[in-house]
């Protein structure tokens, strides 16, 4: 149970995450109603009061990302001059992660463009969890809290028989949370090195580690077009792994041809969080809820308490 003084609201993106995380803290969501003018633009309206509220909104900003990016600031701008007395963006998914520097010249950086966003539409926190870039954090000038889902994918991968298993990561930017993973089950940890060929196409050259005759876990922060998994698989198979793989990732993202690369036989599961709406179509995709862990941190920062106890494993 929260406070009285604790406002819940959801954009439609991620409304039924949005339902489970007030369920969790013994709240329904507050009113508000979300709805589009004839020409295509949002029209935010707060039912209640909630001057001098501490306000969540909890919204993805995934597909499509534009909307709901859109959706997110005008809530933000409507409870800032409804009187809110703090405005908390809870944003499981962050979209726009994945430009978080400069690759090639006269590109943006989109990362640090929506953290000004944010900012400027009256954002007074964020809480998110698993960023594609982990030094997104410092785009903000506000406290952000970020979350891990790897305690929850790795308490149930204990679950399902581990023996003869290797984490791997799936490129040299997740080693750290491939490493921790492997910790965390006490399993041996290989990586693979990829070469970049366009946003969506990758190449692996080199398998780091040893994967032969093993079982491999596949441990990435989200899946896309799954052309990093096929390439990564068919490495690995290379190299004399068993083709009954895991693939593990926090964030749902599925565009095209992502659930057709992934029927491959040599995919035994699929572990993936409900950061982003996934309502099935693929029989080997199992999503577990990231609802418990965004109602404690909730609960922790509306009583000042710790958030990083959250993910101490």
């Amino acid at each position: 149970m929260i406070g009285e003084d604790v406002k819940l609201f959801s954009g439609t993106a991620t409304l039924e995450l949005a339902r489970s995380v007030a369920h969790h803290l013994g709240q329904s969501l507050s009113h508000s109603s979300v709805s589009q003018f004839p020409d295509g633009e949002t029209c935010i309206q707060i039912n209640e009061s909630v001057r001098g509220a501490d306000c969540y909104i909890i919204q993805s900003t995934c597909a499509p990302v534009n909307h709901n990016l859109m959706e997110l600031l005008v809530l933000t701008d409507a409870l800032r001059r409804a009187s809110a007395w703090r405005v908390n963006a809870v944003i499981p998914y962050f979209g726009y992660a994945r430009q978080d520097k400069k690759v090639q010249a006269r590109e943006p950086i989109t990362a640090k463009l929506v953290a000004n966003l944010l900012e400027t539409a009256g954002v007074d926190r964020v809480i998110t969890i698993d960023l594609h870039a982990g030094q997104i954090q410092g785009f903000f000038d506000v406290p952000v809290d970020h979350l891990t889902a790897l305690d929850i994918l790795g308490q149930h991968l204990q679950t399902t028989g581990l023996e003869g298993t290797v984490v791997v990561s799936p490129d040299v930017g997740r080693a750290t949370e491939a490493r921790r993973l492997a910790n965390f089950l006490h399993r041996p940890l290989a990586m693979l090195y990829k070469r970049r060929a366009s946003p969506t196409e990758t190449e692996v050259t080199h398998v780091i580690g040893n994967v032969a005759e093993m079982r491999p876990i596949i441990i990435d922060d989200m899946i896309s077009t799954a052309g990093t998994v096929e390439r990564g698989i068919e490495a690995l198979i290379k190299l004399g792994a068993v083709p009954e793989i895991t693939v593990v990732a926090t964030h749902p993202v599925f565009t095209p041809p992502a659930l057709e690369r992934l029927s491959g036989n040599e995919i035994s599961k699929i572990y993936v969080t409900d950061t982003i709406p996934f309502h099935g179509g693929h029989d080997r995709v199992t999503v577990l809820s990231v609802a418990p862990l965004l109602a404690k941190a909730i609960q922790n920062v509306h009583e000042n308490a710790s958030v990083s106890s959250l993910f101490t494993n």
